[in-house]
């Protein structure tokens, strides 16, 4: 296998919250995090009519988990690769293309970061963890 050295890979935990579709969600779940002191790394939200799903990875998994359970919010946890990558043109072509040469499917990814920063973080769920961060050169 082809190696490539990314900044950092590395395994996971991704919480997916299943919320209502109404006004005001994410800011009662933004508000209950910052207010516990649980920093946000990065966040996708995505709805349909009535109902949707917010995706997230934290600086504490448990806790932000048990906070949102008390406030009646159905929470999984998902394994994820964490990719910090060089923050220019191709760099997220070149690890997919790796991942699809070696047969790592990509099921779903999102950013988090902005034109003024070098790296940015990509959160992907892949169909296996293990062999992803080996094709990166950043298994066990």
């Amino acid at each position: 296998m082809m190696e490539m050295k990314c900044v950092e890979a590395k395994r996971g935990i991704q919480l997916s919250v299943s919320v209502q579709n109404e006004c005001g969600v994410l800011s009662r779940i933004a508000g209950l995090l910052g207010g516990a002191g649980v920093n946000v790394h990065a966040l996708t939200l995505t709805g349909g009519i009535d109902h949707g799903d917010i995706r997230l990875v934290v600086d504490r998994n448990e806790e932000a988990a048990a906070l949102l359970k008390a406030e009646g919010f159905l929470v999984f946890s998902r394994e994820v690769v964490l990719l910090e990558i060089e923050n220019r043109p191709g760099a997220l072509g070149e690890v997919s293309a790796l991942w699809a040469e070696n047969g790592v499917n990509l099921e779903y990814a999102y950013c988090a970061g902005g034109p003024s920063v070098n790296r940015g973080l990509v959160v992907l769920r892949v169909d296996d963890v293990d062999k992803a961060l080996d094709v990166l050169g950043n298994g066990k």
